[in-house]
Formats: C-alpha cells, structure tokens, sequence
C-alpha cells in the first residue's frame, strides 16, 4: 500500500507559476500527474520513473516540469506558463510495476487531490 498526499495547489493568474508536491509513504517505480476538470475525463499530465526518464502530454511540454526526490519519496510538478485551460483537480498517482506510460488504469495508487485555478 502507498499512500500519497498532495500540496501546492491554489489560484494564480494567467501566466503564472505553482509547484505541486506529493509526498508518498513508499516506493513506487512509476509517479505520474493526472488531472480532472470539470466535466471532464481525468487526463495525464506526466510521468517519472525511479530512474529520471520524464514523459510529458503535448498540452504541458515546454511549460510543466516533472522532477522527483526519492530519497525524500516526494515527488513534484513545477508549473509555470499557466493558462485557463490547466484548471483542474490535480493528482498524485503511483505505480509500483516495472514500466512507466500515462494511462490512469495502470496505476494502482492516487492521492486526494489538489485543486489548481489559473484565472485570466
């Protein structure tokens, strides 16, 4: 079992920057980013695996950044650039299998969530 916490979320203007934390009670190979808004599916953001390899959605690439400290078991969402359109319910997810991809089904573990609202 791992549980994951998140923080860092809140309200910024357009072109603003956040940093989302998740502090994780175990190991997991996989962490990822996922959000939600409202009325719509939960996507992915990013992901990381134990070894440093980052993978970003084309909505973020260039804008967000994925980084993770294992030692401390956080990991971290660096947002800057923020458009409306990144308003949304972010999350916390983790995998402990031995492969890394942003589909929400494979990933056994989430946190509670952490609500961003980017205002023009």
């Amino acid at each position: 079992q791992v549980q994951l916490v998140e923080s860092g979320g809140g309200s910024v203007q357009v072109g603003g920057s956040l940093r989302l934390s998740c502090v994780a009670s175990g190991f997991a190979y996989c962490m990822a980013w996922f959000r939600q808004a409202p009325g719509k599916e939960r996507e992915g953001v990013a992901y990381i695996t134990s070894i440093g390899t980052a993978t970003y959605a084309d909505p973020v690439k260039g804008r967000f950044t994925i980084s993770r400290d294992n030692a401390k078991k956080t990991l971290y969402l660096q947002m800057s650039s923020l458009k409306p359109e990144d308003t949304a319910m972010y999350y916390c997810a983790a995998f402990r299998g031995s492969f890394c991809r942003l589909v929400a089904a494979d990933f056994d573990y989430w946190g509670q969530g952490t609500q961003v609202t980017v205002s023009s």
